[in-house]
C-alpha cells in the first residue's frame, strides 16, 4: 500500500530545493516566511554569518488583531517587518515563501512589506 506524503514534508522538500538556489547576504538578506495554523512569521537572515537580523510574527504583543491567522494579521506583520528593516539598514531584500504557494497569507504579507517599503 502507498501512502501519501503529508503536506508539510512535501512543503520541506520544496523549500529544500528553493534554498539551493538563494541566500541571503549582509548587504541583501533573505525575508523568510512561516505559517503555522495559528499565527504567521517573519524574519531577515543573513545566511553568510548564520543570523537573524529582523524578525516579526502575529504574536507580538502591540498588534491589533482579531484573528492572528488571517490575511489581515499576515499584513501587519509584512508591514511591521519592514520597518524594522528599513530601521535597521536594509532596504533590498531575497524573498524566500519557505516552500508555501504565493498565495494568501504569504501572498499578503509580501505585499504590505513591498508597500512598506521593502524591494524585492
Amino acid at each position: 500500500m502507498i501512502t501519501k506524503p503529508s503536506k508539510n514534508y512535501v512543503r520541506k522538500r520544496v523549500h529544500a530545493r528553493v534554498r539551493k538556489k538563494i541566500s541571503g547576504t549582509e548587504t541583501k538578506p533573505r525575508l523568510n516566511v512561516y505559517r503555522s495554523n495559528k499565527n504567521i512569521y517573519a524574519q531577515l537572515i543573513d545566511d553568510q554569518k548564520g543570523h537573524t537580523l529582523v524578525s516579526a510574527n502575529s504574536n507580538e504583543k502591540g498588534l491589533e488583531l482579531d484573528s492572528k491567522s488571517n490575511k489581515e494579521a499576515a499584513k501587519k506583520v509584512g508591514t511591521l517587518i519592514a520597518e524594522r528593516a528599513i530601521e535597521k539598514g536594509y532596504k533590498a531584500v531575497v524573498f524566500d515563501r519557505g516552500g508555501y504557494l504565493y498565495h494568501g497569507r504569504v501572498e499578503a504579507l509580501a505585499e504590505a512589506a513591498r508597500e512598506a517599503g521593502l524591494e524585492f
